[in-house]
């Protein structure tokens, strides 16, 4: 069985998704620290000039060192969600598919949420919908999750009975081979090679949120995510 790991993210991009594809279980791992300026709480979108930046204004203050992403709520005033479906519209209205998902999104970007994580949940069940992914999900708040860092990770690993471990790139900085190795869990790290498709604006940006690729592509979206791809242990 392999098993992935990743933070909840608000708009997540294409990487985000190829591994949970490649996953028999995926895990958010919602119970750990938020981390000001990471990708949790914003992503990029496509604009004529290039691109910008849509983030959810969280509450933070007094905070730091004691606030777990399933604990985040929106910072007052809650005027961002419409804001933020205002500028998806105006920039992806012209895209082939926006119609198609314009009455799902919509009605997520225009319900009341009583905290950060349901409405990022509620996202990311329809990001994998739209995209035709079924693996299932896990979050960590909702499990025995305990340690740091890579003991961490295999303490998950172990608790899911997982036989190998897909992890981000990044972890090749702080796993430890020989703990997993150890517990008869092979390792394995994403290595993904970015696909440069048709947008609604003249020219590519990489790294978007998956949004620009559902709109712009629709049911070939999965297969384009998917496109060369060499993961390598």
């Amino acid at each position: 069985m392999v098993l992935s790991i990743n933070q909840p993210a608000y708009l997540p991009w294409l990487g985000y998704f190829e591994r949970i594809a490649r996953s028999d279980v995926h895990v958010v791992l919602d119970h750990v620290q938020f981390e000001k300026n990471s990708f949790t709480n914003r992503n990029k979108i496509r604009v004529k000039e290039g691109t910008t930046w849509l983030t959810i204004p969280v509450a933070t203050k007094g905070k730091f060192g004691n606030l777990e992403i399933q604990n985040l709520m929106f910072a007052p005033p809650d005027k961002w969600r419409a804001k933020h479906w205002t500028s998806l519209k105006m920039t992806y209205s012209r895209a082939p598919y926006f119609d198609q998902f314009q009455q799902a999104y919509e009605a997520i970007y225009m319900q009341e949420w009583s905290g950060f994580m349901p409405f990022v949940r509620a996202m990311l069940m329809q990001h994998l919908s739209d995209l035709g992914i079924k693996t299932p999900l896990v979050f960590s708040s909702e499990m025995e999750a305990n340690g740091q860092k890579s003991d961490l990770v295999l303490n998950i690993c172990k608790a899911l009975a997982a036989k190998s471990y897909l992890s981000g790139a990044q972890g090749r900085g702080y796993i430890d081979k020989k703990a997993f190795w150890d517990a008869g869990i092979s390792l394995e790290y994403q290595n993904y090679l970015h696909p440069v498709y048709k947008q609604v604006w003249p020219g590519f940006e990489s790294h978007l949120g998956v949004l620009d690729l559902l709109f712009n592509h629709g049911p070939d979206s999965l297969k384009i995510l998917m496109t060369d791809q060499t993961p390598k242990s």
